[in-house]
Formats: C-alpha cells, sequence, structure tokens
C-alpha cells in the first residue's frame, strides 16, 4: 500500500532533503536526492525513432493486472494508426515486499520491455520521484519525443481523441507547451491529517503556481528535458503535480487550460459518445478500460459530431 503522508521511510525525498540540509553535504543547498539507480531501463526505446508521444504511466511494482489492461487498451502502441507512440509504466521498489515482487517485475519486464524502475521506495510521498524518473529517461534517451504524456494508471485515456484533436500530428510540435485540467490559486494543506500535507519548511509558500492535476497533463518534448534540468536545483515537494508547476514556473513557461474541460479528472458514468470528446476521465480500472475499449476501435460513426 502507500504509506501515510507523515512517515518517512529511509528513501522517502522529505527524510533525505532534511538530511542534506542538516548536514549541508551539497555546497549549493540542492535537495535532489541525487543517486537512485534504474534497477529495470528501456534504453534503446527511441533509438529507430523518434515518437510522437511518450506515454508515462505511473504504476506501483504489485500492478500488474492494470498494466496488462493498458496495453491491451489506451496504452497500446498501435493505437493511434500512423502515429508513433512508445508506452513506459514507472515504477519504484516496493516498501514491504521488494525482493519477491522484483523477481515477478523483472519477468515482466522481459516479456514486455516496457518497465523502467528506479531504486526509491514506492510510497505516496515518493510520486515527485517517479515523474523525475519519467523525465529523466526522457531527457537520456527519447530527447526528441515531440509530446510527453504523465498519466495515473488508472484513467480512461481517448488517445486517439488526444492525438488528432489536441496534439494534431500534421502541425510542428510546440515548445514550452503543457496542458491538462489546471489548477489555480491553491495552495498546501498544512495538517497532518490530510494525504497531500506539506510541511512548511518543504514549501513556504501559501500558494503554488498554477499547475496541471496530476491524474494526466501532456508537455511538449523539449518541456521534459527543462523540467528534469529545473528540478534538481529545486526542493523537492512531496506534491508530484504541485512541484512540476513549480518548475514552468521557474522556466518562465505558463499552463495552458485545455479547451472545454477535456480532462476531466472527476469519476463519470460512461457514455460513449460523452467519452469520446474527452481526453481522459480519472478513476477507471482494469476491467471498466477493458469493457469500454471496443468503442474507441476503428472510426465510431454514431456520435454527432
Amino acid at each position: 500500500g502507500r504509506a501515510p503522508p507523515t512517515e518517512s521511510p529511509p528513501h522517502s525525498l522529505l527524510a533525505l532533503g532534511s538530511a542534506l540540509i542538516a548536514r549541508g553535504e551539497h555546497p549549493l543547498q540542492v535537495v535532489y536526492p541525487y543517486g537512485y539507480r534504474f534497477l529495470l531501463n528501456e534504453p534503446d526505446k527511441c533509438r529507430e525513432r523518434a515518437p510522437f508521444l511518450v506515454l508515462l504511466v505511473v504504476t506501483e511494482p504489485k500492478d500488474v493486472a492494470v498494466r496488462d489492461a493498458i496495453r491491451q487498451t489506451w496504452g497500446n502502441e498501435s493505437a493511434v494508426p500512423g502515429v508513433s507512440m512508445v508506452r513506459l509504466f514507472l515504477t519504484g521498489v516496493h516498501p514491504r515486499f521488494g525482493a519477491p515482487l522484483q523477481w515477478l517485475l523483472e519477468e515482466e519486464s522481459a516479456l514486455h520491455r516496457d518497465i523502467v524502475q528506479q531504486d526509491f521506495l514506492d510510497t505516496y510521498n515518493n510520486l515527485t520521484l517517479k515523474t523525475l524518473m519519467g523525465l529523466e529517461w526522457v531527457s537520456r534517451h527519447c530527447p526528441n519525443a515531440s509530446y510527453v504524456m504523465k498519466a495515473d494508471s488508472d484513467i480512461f485515456l481517448n488517445v486517439g481523441f488526444l492525438v488528432r484533436q489536441l496534439l494534431q500530428p500534421q502541425l510542428p510540435p510546440k515548445k514550452n507547451f503543457m496542458t491538462g485540467h489546471v489548477y489555480r490559486n491553491t495552495g498546501p494543506l498544512r495538517s497532518k491529517a490530510y494525504k497531500w500535507y506539506v510541511p512548511r519548511e518543504v514549501y513556504p509558500n501559501d500558494t503554488y503556481p498554477p499547475y496541471c492535476c496530476g491524474a494526466g497533463y501532456v508537455l511538449s518534448g523539449d518541456l521534459a528535458k527543462k523540467v528534469y534540468g529545473v528540478a534538481q536545483t529545486l526542493r523537492v515537494i512531496n506534491m508530484e503535480d504541485a512541484f512540476v508547476g513549480i518548475c514552468l514556473y521557474e522556466l518562465g513557461v505558463s499552463v495552458t487550460s485545455s479547451p472545454g474541460g477535456l480532462f476531466h479528472v472527476f469519476q463519470l458514468e460512461y457514455e460513449t459518445c460523452r467519452f469520446s470528446k474527452l481526453v481522459l476521465v480519472h478513476r477507471y480500472g482494469p476491467a471498466d478500460l477493458l469493457r469500454v475499449w471496443p468503442d474507441f476501435q476503428g472510426g465510431n460513426k454514431t456520435c454527432p459530431s
């Protein structure tokens, strides 16, 4: 499961950051927790050609059924004919069952070649590290991708609509671009009772810069490298999506609100024609994905335009 936010396992970014500051070991007081190693990597995914879209899907080590459902549905690299896509699942090390799950994960990785893992603990507080690992992978191994999407694993993603309507492969790729469901004028929760608790010493400001909800957001390929770079000069916070917003603010890049609520980050009862005009819907499990996905294969002629 996910550790409550107040716990600090040894690999937790909060514990590590605080320890670095306390010991003064980094001369610039940079508290990006350096030094995570790739346990599973796919360095050659983009060697043949730069993909139009890289899907970075956040999962936990035990989520085999979730990954399998995504591979068969919106994460299928052939889901959008004529458009080159790369799918990667991002994961850390299970806090309690690391060794037995590692063996299974390595088997799954050998079969599908789509899992990237570093040696940080896979906890809720370390979601930021997971996203940064994905951006590091893009920076190192896929720097010429046109777009990158970070997605939670419990979403329905209308990947064809995303590519054809929003990103439009026929146009030159955008630069310094990020879009999703934008939160503005929100701030850190200071009570330890909350899952999203952020102590003042970790982030002193009362408001976050505008940021995209972490359920799913899209950024231009050039921005993936820049966000990863600037992250290493900042104090990492445990709110992954807000932290990416802080990185954008430091870069002087504005987030773009998606037109018409295309990123539906809340639950929504399934209705084919409604879903056909959305990029994503949150809170979708593997069984739901497998059930509705056939409606989105091939041309859907039954919905009014």
